[in-house]
Formats: structure tokens, C-alpha cells, sequence
């Protein structure tokens, strides 16, 4: 009877730490998975959340888990069923404006925060502010301004080489057209 209690226990601790990840959308911390369950051992989420991701990447076709560094999971699409679960989803991450002042960024790293601006308008702003929580951004101070380059985990994220030549390249044959007069 006791190990059946314990047994309860652990998946309902691994059943709350898998709703998390599912409806975050977003990589989650093993403080934030902690939370979740509703346990203050970030060890014992840890390794419950390791159980998960093997679980479900030995169960599931079109949906895997894995560890990112800093000790974060994530439960996302493989990139080759994006395009069609795309349909159906209620909720983008980012917004087409959020994506298109992402996409400079990829395209012209590293940029700055007003030449982000004279390309963009004054929105990217908050577009930079929504990015960088994130994490798919990051900024070095560059004078009065701030310089703009993407991170590992937007690569993660997006299931792509943290390299910026490629990231470009991959932005361009998906179709990313710049008006000639935002190329300076």
C-alpha cells in the first residue's frame, strides 16, 4: 500500500511538471518546474522532469522533450510538423511585428538598438523588451545605445545552429524579403 501511495505521488508530481511545460510554451527553469509541482526540491524536479522527457521522446511521434542548458526543459513540435500543427494553434508566441523585428536582428547582428529603430520604427522597443524575455535576445551596451545579437537559445528554440551566418541563410530561404529601403 505504501508504494502505491508513493507511486501516486511521483506521477502526480510528474503529471504537474508536464501540464507546466505543455501550456509554458517556453523553455521552464527547474525552480519554475519546482514550483509547479508543488515541491521545494529542485533535484528531485530535476530528475522527474528527466523521467518525462524520456517518456515522452520514447512515446510520442511529432512532440519531443529535451534539457537545455541552466538545468531548463521544453516540450515543442519537431520542426517537421510545425508547419502543419501551425494551423490549429490558438496562440502564437510572438506576433508578426515581434517576428519581423526578430528576424532584423538575425539578419543584421550585431545592431543596434536605433538603427533596430530607423528600420523599424519606435515599436521594436517592446518587441526588444518581449524578445528578451524570452531569451532569444541579448544586448552589449555599445555607447549611448544598446547592441543587439541573438543567443543559444533562440538556436534551441527553433531547433536550429547557434551560428549567425546560417541563421541567416535559414531566414532567407524561408522567405524573409526586406524592403531595399530598410537594407542600409
Amino acid at each position: 500500500m505504501e508504494n502505491k501511495i508513493s507511486n501516486y505521488g511521483e506521477n502526480n508530481i510528474k503529471a504537474k511538471i508536464e501540464a507546466a511545460l505543455y501550456a509554458a510554451g517556453r523553455p521552464l527553469s527547474k525552480f519554475e518546474l519546482s514550483k509547479a509541482a508543488g515541491i521545494t526540491s529542485h533535484k528531485k524536479s530535476l530528475a522527474i522532469a528527466r523521467e518525462l522527457m524520456y517518456d515522452v521522446n520514447s512515446t510520442f511521434n511529432a512532440i519531443q522533450m529535451f534539457e537545455l542548458d541552466s538545468d531548463r526543459f521544453v516540450i515543442q513540435i519537431k520542426p517537421e510538423y510545425t508547419t502543419s500543427a501551425r494551423k490549429f494553434s490558438s496562440r502564437p508566441l510572438l506576433s508578426q511585428a515581434e517576428l519581423k523585428t526578430l528576424s532584423y536582428i538575425v539578419h543584421f547582428q550585431p545592431i543596434t538598438g536605433k538603427e533596430l529603430a530607423e528600420r523599424r520604427g519606435p515599436t521594436s522597443y517592446p518587441h526588444l523588451r518581449a524578445l528578451r524575455k524570452l531569451g532569444f535576445i541579448k544586448f552589449e551596451p555599445h555607447g549611448r545605445t544598446k547592441l543587439f545579437h541573438t543567443t543559444n537559445r533562440l538556436a534551441e528554440y527553433f531547433g536550429l545552429p547557434n551560428d549567425p551566418s546560417v541563421l541567416k541563410t535559414q531566414l532567407i530561404k524561408s522567405g524573409l524579403k526586406l524592403k531595399k529601403s530598410n537594407i542600409k
